[in-house]
């Protein structure tokens, strides 16, 4: 049986005070005590209560601003995302698989909300991906301009499945790859190939075909993904 491991100081006052974030007790937008209030409420000193306040902070639990106290904030999807991606792209560079395993679930997660969205796209939703494909269409050899685009029209398909924890992982998804290798993302002569492929999927949104939607984004995905692996 191994030894108990003891804690450092800091993480049992990290402890104590996601509990007290966590009760309610500092609910968001509330502010912390001050740093000298914290070391007579715990009894600990002010390096605890710093190395605790900031790994808060890393947490995506509080904001520290200077010359005022920490603030709470509430926590969202889309922060925790933002907290992990520098992690996460550190992840890519470094493990080999990592790249085709990003790949992978993007195909998992984004085929099924491309069915999804064939039963459930409004005509805002329809009408907003449209207008995607014609800005794509029309910065063609524009790159940034155009990935921004296509950015866009995955995102605005994530959020139609009305999970916000799933929009925030595709959002996510998409900065992950264009951050890894950006040369990689636009293909010379591959733009209008991207802009019919955009095009038959949401065709088949338009007409509420879900297996067809699916099969499009499948397709485009996985011919998205060759090209990646060719760059690598």
């Amino acid at each position: 049986m191994e030894p108990i491991q003891k804690k450092k100081l800091y993480q049992s006052v990290l402890d104590r005070l996601i509990e007290t974030i966590a009760s309610k007790e500092f609910p968001p937008g509330s502010q912390l005590p001050s740093e000298r209030e914290l070391m007579a409420m715990i009894g600990v000193g002010r390096p605890s209560i710093r190395e605790a306040m900031l790994t808060l902070q890393q947490m995506g639990l509080i904001r520290i601003s200077h010359g005022e106290r920490a603030r709470v904030v509430k926590p969202t999807p889309q922060a925790i995302i933002d907290q992990i991606s520098a992690a996460m792209i550190m992840l890519l560079a470094d493990n080999p698989k990592g790249l085709e395993d990003l790949k992978s679930a993007r195909i998992m997660i984004e085929v099924g909300l491309a069915r999804m969205a064939a039963t459930s796209a409004t005509a805002n939703d329809i009408r907003f991906l449209d207008e995607c494909i014609k800005e794509m269409q029309a910065r063609q050899g524009d790159s940034a301009v155009f990935v921004a685009a296509d950015m866009r029209f995955h995102e605005i398909l994530a959020g139609i499945s009305g999970n916000s924890l799933i929009a925030a992982a595709v959002s996510g998804m998409l900065v992950w790859l264009t951050r890894f290798k950006q040369d990689m993302v636009v293909v010379k002569g591959a733009e209008q190939v991207t802009i019919e492929e955009h095009k038959l999927i949401l065709n088949a949104i338009r007409n509420n075909d879900a297996e067809a939607a699916g099969a499009a984004m499948q397709r485009h995905l996985s011919r998205a993904n060759a090209l990646y692996s060719n760059y690598t």
